[in-house]
């Protein structure tokens, strides 16, 4: 399996709830890169997006649940996830949303930009730094509506195979395992949204507290893990 998937995409749907969908744009590659539509008043807000067949067909029916056709945004929350998220915006006539603090992003993507901080845009989803570090390179925005309790995390826990040890729904990122980030631990989320993996839709707030805890006990077992993949491929 791949870590990456290059080849002829193939969508499948994740983390199908009232206000939004994600999906896999390659669901046989081992990053399982995730990206999420979320339905807001102002429109569906694309986050983190990798590009598929029929994705314009998800969208459009993320739009007509919520009562609205247009895309009102792309959202880039982590400085290396701008993915596809110009040509997905170009298509839509939407603007790309990169958090003001986050550095080299924006002149590298070749679509109309908003810099912007708080709130994104109008969509009730309040932007908060999750990490922001020259050594490793990381820049991460979380994404949090207190109103449907949905919480978007895309990089610092995931879902994907590599973050979880032992029983864990949700892993703190192989890095960052003896430095879990303690800023998630301020939210009571329903729901958890990441950006590797298919999230957690119910009890968010449960997974995302036994995520933190275990992070050191088990990162021992998850780097075992992970070096047992890589010999035995």
């Amino acid at each position: 399996m791949p870590m990456k998937g290059h080849s002829q995409s193939s969508l499948a749907e994740i983390d199908r709830f009232e206000g939004g969908v994600g999906w896999l744009a390659y669901p046989d590659e081992t990053m399982q890169r995730a990206s999420h539509a979320l339905a807001t008043d102002e429109g569906v807000w694309l986050i983190d997006p990798v590009d598929a067949p029929d994705l314009d067909d998800l969208i459009a029916d993320v739009g007509d649940d919520a009562g609205t056709e247009s895309v009102a945004g792309v959202a880039v929350c982590l400085d290396r996830h701008k993915r596809d998220a110009a040509t997905i915006a170009r298509r839509h006539d939407a603007e790309v949303y990169v958090p003001r603090w986050m550095n080299g992003v924006a002149e590298e993507l070749d679509a109309p930009v908003t810099r912007f901080s708080g709130e994104l845009g109008d969509s009730g989803f309040e932007s908060f730094v999750i990490r922001d570090s020259s050594l490793p390179p990381w820049q991460e925005a979380g994404l949090y509506n207190p109103d449907t309790g949905t919480l978007v995390v895309p990089e610092s826990v995931g879902a994907a195979s590599y973050f979880l040890a032992g029983d864990e729904t949700l892993g703190v990122h192989p890095m960052l395992r003896l430095t879990p980030p303690k800023t998630l631990s301020r939210y009571d989320p329903e729901r958890v949204l990441v950006g590797h993996g298919a999230g957690v839709l119910s009890d968010g707030a449960a997974a995302l507290d036994a995520a933190l805890a275990s992070s050191k006990r088990n990162a021992v077992s998850l780097y075992g893990k992970t070096a047992k993949q890589f010999i035995t491929g």
